[in-house]
């Protein structure tokens, strides 16, 4: 486990785990590495890591924010002085989740899979003060990174406690069979290897395992990255569907219509979603959004089998010029 930064206290959840955050296309702001100092060391200094290097760049249009590549693929972002403030378009969508998750202001147990820089977790910490969030993180240098340079908690100064945000650096298939069921009020399932999900993340066997650890109104979420001809996040749909009672799909007109590749969340729960409020939410975003349900989700699989373990594979790779 990676200790998280003095006056926030790991979660007491047992170990969990797996890979960073998730690619996103297009998204701006990511300047050269600078030489600022917002956890003690200077963050634009990257470091090896199993299959790739790790490193944080500051964005030149908000100072306090940070990006987190490997191998120059982007992975997150963290704005240090406003962890509300959600950069990444998918991202945001996320964000509207967790804020319409439970009443508002409510603390939440949530596990994020795929940790990265936190961002999330530091959104709900600061959107539902006295939440208990565990991030499972694949990459040791990841995690270490990002606690040492991005802490929790600004030393020296005084805040008041915004709850717990544990960090464990674990494969997320492994984790979750080790936590006990019935944890969670909401899942994040944003695990990539790089710019791929790895396949064993991908399944009806993986959904399953992530449905046992929440409680019975919980809701599941997960980011897809995919382009035309959809095949893949068709098949993720489907694993998903196979397993929870109510599912959406969150996604720009673009990336539904297979024109360009993309980012698309997977929302579920064995209880009614909000989809209104969703709905009102992502189409006012800056980059606006489509919500998929019902008959117009069964024709967006029409045809596409679950992906199960035999014959899953990883996300497909993202084109060169997406971060052209």
């Amino acid at each position: 486990m990676i200790e998280p930064d003095a006056g926030t206290p790991a979660a007491d959840a047992p170990d969990a785990g797996t890979p960073t955050g998730a690619p996103n296309p297009g998204v701006p702001g990511a300047g050269a590495p600078d030489s600022g100092k917002p956890g003690g060391d200077a963050p634009g200094a990257g470091r090896s890591a199993a299959g790739g290097t790790v490193e944080l760049l500051n964005d030149v249009e908000r100072p306090g924010a940070w990006t987190l590549l490997i191998d120059g693929i982007l992975q997150s972002e963290v704005d240090l002085g406003d962890p509300r403030h959600l950069q990444i378009e998918y991202m945001q969508r996320l964000g509207h989740l967790a804020d319409l998750a439970g009443p508002a202001g409510m603390p939440l147990r949530v596990l994020h899979l795929g940790g990265g820089g936190l961002t999330l977790a530091r959104y709900v910490a600061a959107t539902r003060p006295g939440s208990r969030q565990l991030a499972v993180e694949s990459s040791a240098a990841v995690a270490t990174l990002v606690s040492r340079r991005l802490p929790l908690t600004r030393r020296g100064r005084s805040r008041p406690r915004t709850g717990e945000i544990g960090v464990v650096v674990a494969d997320a298939r492994a984790a979750l069979e080790r936590l006990p069921a019935g944890s969670f009020d909401l899942q994040v399932v944003d695990v990539f290897a790089g710019a791929r999900t790895p396949a064993h993340l991908t399944s009806v066997e993986f959904t399953v395992a992530g449905a046992r650890v929440l409680r019975p109104s919980g809701i599941y979420a997960v980011n897809v990255g995919d382009g035309p001809p959809l095949a893949h996040a068709r098949g993720r749909v489907a694993a998903v569907r196979s397993v929870f009672a109510h599912v959406c799909l969150l996604a720009e007109p673009p990336v539904l219509r297979g024109r360009r590749f993309g980012n698309l969340v997977v929302v579920a729960s064995d209880r009614e979603l909000p989809v209104s409020g969703l709905t009102r939410r992502i189409a006012a975003d800056p980059f606006p959004a489509r919500l998929v349900q019902g008959a117009a989700l069964d024709r967006f699989v029409a045809g596409c089998a679950p992906i199960v373990d035999a014959h899953a594979e990883p996300s497909p790779a993202m084109p060169p010029d997406v971060f052209g």
